[in-house]
Order: structure tokens, then C-alpha cells, then sequence
């Protein structure tokens, strides 16, 4: 009787271990899936903005100074506008058409009888060439801002550029950015200070030849000369007395002439390239300040 006692009294101690051990389990198990739903989740990792290289072509209202504070190109106040994923790379150069930035040396003085200055060598200047380089040049993601016509309007060789060729050559350069993979911007030229009255008003030729060029490659247009033009009357730089030289508007704005920047002005207009970047809601608007 004894025996059989002690045999039940180990099988039920036997049994309600078992029990402890389970409920415990089962209760780490629930404490454990508690936790993990309480604990706060690790945020998802951000994506990394691919850097991005900015290339400019253009003339001197777009180029970097050469030496003292005039002229100052728009160009050369850009890169202060983005973050530090975007390199910009300026190429545009004083004095230069669409036509003598891309063949530099090779436009000679006379004139062919479709009336465009002839060709010596279809050969491209350095500065296209390097734009070019499959290893060193555009690459996919990249930008190429286009802005030239305002050297291009000249009746005489090297620089005369015709409206059909302009735009063939803006068409051109555009579809060299797209077979690499980056994406061309186009722009109006830039307008200089011009006065009816109290009026600031536009005076850049090859406004069309831009925008057909845009539509043949799909690229989009920023329409520099009427938004400076804008920028111009919001300023009431009109009338004036021509002293571009001076401490006034003018002479903060402007270099002793009527078209190129000092730093201030170059300033100016790099914001409103910006602003449009923005307003057209372009992908390289991400890396704006």
C-alpha cells in the first residue's frame, strides 16, 4: 500500500512538472511575441541619391569669369543651388555661337551659298569631345543645359548661325545627350536690358528654333529671355539713363553694357534657370537646396 502511494505521488509530480515547463514555454513565447510587436521598428534604410553631373554649353552670359568681378555668367553661380550630389561642369564660352562652340577653329569667314558660314573640318572642338567621352563624359542621369543665340544672330562669319541650322545644331546636341543616357535642357538666349518706355522688352532672336528643338527631341525648354525679361520689369529697370556702370540697379545688376551680369545679376538668373527647373517639376529638382 505503501508502494503504491509513493508510486502515485511521483507519477503526479512527474505530470505537473511537465505542466510548469510547458506554461512557462508558452508563456516566454507570448512575452517574447509581445515584445517584438511593442519594440519600435528599425527605419527602412533611404536610397542614396545618385551623384549627378551638370554640363553647360553656352556663351558669356553663361560662362565662369575669366578675371575681376564683369562679366559673371549665370553658369557660374549654378552649382551654389543644389546639394553636394550635383558637379557642375561649365563649358560655355565668351564670344561664341552654337555653331563656333562646336567646331571651334574650324568656321571659316566666308559664306556658302546656302548662307551659312562654311565648315574647314567637321571635326569638334576639345570641349565637345570631352562632353562626348564614353568614360569621362555625359552618363546616364546626367544633365546637359543648352543656351546659345545671342552671339549666333551676327550677319557676318565665324559667328552667323541661321535659324534652320540653329536649331539642327541644338537638335543635334540634344540627341547626343539622350543616346548617352542624360537628359538636355534647352534655353532661350538670355535677354539683354532693353526699354519701351517704362517696359522692359525681349530682343533674342532663335526663340522658336528653341522650342522646335525641344519638341524633335522632347526635351524641355526653359524660356530664359522672357522670364529675365520678367525679372526685369519686377526690378523697374525701366526707364533708365544707361549708367549700367554705376551704384544703382542697373550698375548691381549689370556690367558697363547692356547684357552681361555682374555677380549679383548672375545670381538672379541662375535662380530663375532653377526656379523653372522646379516649376517644371524635372527630376534634378530633387537636388535643389
Amino acid at each position: 500500500m505503501r508502494n503504491l502511494r509513493i508510486l502515485i505521488t511521483t507519477t503526479l509530480l512527474i505530470a505537473l512538472s511537465s505542466l510548469g515547463v510547458g506554461a512557462a514555454s508558452a508563456a516566454d513565447r507570448v512575452a517574447t511575441n509581445c515584445t517584438s510587436a511593442s519594440r519600435p521598428q528599425a527605419p527602412a534604410t533611404r536610397a542614396v541619391a545618385a551623384p549627378v553631373t551638370v554640363w553647360l554649353a553656352g556663351d558669356s552670359t553663361m560662362a565662369n569669369p575669366s578675371s575681376g568681378r564683369c562679366p559673371v555668367g549665370w553658369g557660374s553661380q549654378f552649382d551654389a543651388l543644389f546639394n553636394s550630389d550635383v558637379t557642375v561642369k561649365n563649358q560655355a564660352v565668351g564670344g561664341r555661337s552654337i555653331q563656333t562652340w562646336l567646331y571651334e577653329g574650324n568656321v571659316s569667314t566666308t559664306k556658302g551659298s546656302d548662307g551659312e558660314c562654311r565648315l574647314t573640318s567637321t571635326t569638334y572642338s576639345s570641349r565637345w569631345q570631352a562632353m562626348l567621352n564614353a568614360s569621362t563624359g555625359m552618363k546616364a542621369g546626367d544633365y546637359l543645359f543648352i543656351q546659345f543665340g545671342i552671339n549666333d544672330s551676327s550677319s557676318t562669319c565665324p559667328r552667323h548661325v541661321g535659324p534652320a541650322r540653329y536649331q539642327q545644331l541644338m537638335t543635334m546636341m540634344a540627341q547626343a545627350a539622350l543616346a548617352r543616357g542624360a537628359h538636355p535642357v534647352l534655353l532661350t538666349p538670355v535677354a539683354a536690358i532693353t526699354c519701351s518706355g517704362g517696359t522692359a522688352t525681349k530682343n533674342r532672336g532663335f526663340v522658336n528654333e528653341t522650342f522646335a528643338a525641344g519638341s524633335a527631341t522632347r526635351a524641355p525648354v526653359i524660356d530664359l529671355q522672357t522670364l529675365s525679361v520678367s525679372l526685369y520689369n519686377s526690378l523697374r529697370f525701366c526707364p533708365n539713363n544707361g549708367d549700367y556702370g554705376g551704384s544703382g540697379p542697373l550698375g548691381t545688376f549689370f556690367c558697363n553694357d547692356h547684357t552681361h551680369f555682374d555677380t549679383y545679376g548672375a545670381q538672379r538668373v541662375a535662380g530663375l534657370v532653377a526656379g523653372d527647373v522646379r516649376r517644371q517639376n524635372l527630376p534634378l529638382a530633387a537636388y535643389l537646396r
